[in-house]
């Protein structure tokens, strides 16, 4: 199956800069994977297509506010810092820039000092290793300095951090936010809840790989970057449990979505576990453990968009989504979403 399989054409003007200010006023395409049918509605008349005894798993990842802008010490130009993944002992793997001011010994000074980082390491692809130096705890630090490490596609200044944040989001980790759980509101899980339907959490730290582009023509040639999940015992006897009574395990995103197939038995049975995953899902695959998910609108020619089409197929996936153009959805990170049952 080729990568230019699954393109679409999509208008610059429908890329979603900014959130709505309602979470859950936008709009969701709820679309049958057997049929292909869809229906227009908003993101608060979920609760219309859930029934009690269904579960729904979220991510609950935090994104780190990751992105530093600083200056090169002694008195060097501007550079930017992308915070990867914690390598312990005050060490990071990190994305730079400019790369090429950024060898081995340069050193970097944010906040005016409060924050300094020398690169100890170039590892293989260009990343860097970054060893910082402050007082206090790391997080407290970014939080001050820090900015939210939005997608390379929004090019507006993100106003409040806390819209890139779902609103259940609690361990730290994440490079970018799984975004198919900004649209929920607390009252809106509140009122899931009361219906009889139970919410789980896995946890699957984003990586930026998640926004890399398919290069190769042949969609089996692609080779998937890892991210760290973990899965606690709790979420899985509540999956267990409502496979055995007959209810549906609904993904909210498709880090969930990675994290559960990712760790499943075959039979679908799920046990506590964590680890490092690069599962590739396309067509052809066969889900172990979810039965619907809920997802934004993807990048044409991505790995997410190659997912969605392995549960609905790639027919139905892609006329969908002309359907979305041409009813002007909000596409991306900040857009709306899809509900496929």
């Amino acid at each position: 199956m080729k990568t230019h399989d699954f393109y679409f054409d999509l208008p610059q003007e429908l890329i979603a800069q900014t959130p709505i200010e309602r979470r859950d006023a936008s709009r969701l395409l709820v679309l049958d994977k057997e049929s292909g049918e869809w229906q227009h509605q908003h993101f608060f008349d979920l609760p219309a297509f859930l029934h009690p005894g269904d579960c729904l798993i979220m991510n609950d990842s935090r994104v780190l506010p990751a992105r530093l802008l600083g200056h090169r010490l002694p008195g060097g130009g501007a550079c930017e810092v992308l915070l990867l993944i914690d390598r312990g002992n005050k060490t990071w793997e990190c994305l730079v820039r400019p790369g090429k001011k950024m060898r081995v010994g340069a050193k970097v000074s944010f906040g005016d000092g409060q924050l300094t980082a020398e690169v100890v390491e170039e590892l293989p692809g260009g990343n860097r290793l970054v060893k910082f130096n402050y007082e206090g705890i790391f997080l407290e630090v970014l939080e001050r300095l820090g900015k939210m490490p939005l997608p390379p596609y929004i090019k507006e200044e993100l106003q409040d951090k806390e819209r890139y944040q779902t609103v259940y989001s609690r361990v730290n980790g994440s490079a970018a936010a799984p975004t198919a759980g900004l649209h929920f509101t607390r009252e809106l899980m509140d009122k899931i809840e009361a219906m009889g339907v139970k919410i789980g959490y896995v946890t699957l730290h984003v990586g930026l790989g998640t926004f890399r582009p398919v290069k190769e023509d042949e969609i089996t040639d692609h080779e998937m970057h890892s991210e760290y999940c973990v899965i606690p015992q709790e979420t899985a006897d509540l999956i267990n449990e409502t496979k055995k009574n007959g209810g549906r395990v609904i993904c909210v995103g498709t880090t969930s979505c990675r994290t559960l197939e990712s760790w499943a038995a075959e039979d679908g049975t799920m046990k506590a576990s964590a680890g490092w995953t690069n599962i590739y899902i396309y067509p052809g695959y066969r889900f172990k453990v979810l039965d619907a998910l809920i997802t934004n609108f993807h990048l044409p020619e991505s790995t997410l968009i190659m997912l969605v089409s392995a549960l609905a197929g790639r027919e139905h996936v892609l006329a969908a989504y002309e359907e979305a153009v041409k009813e002007r959805y909000r596409f991306f990170s900040f857009g709306d979403a899809m509900f496929i049952r």
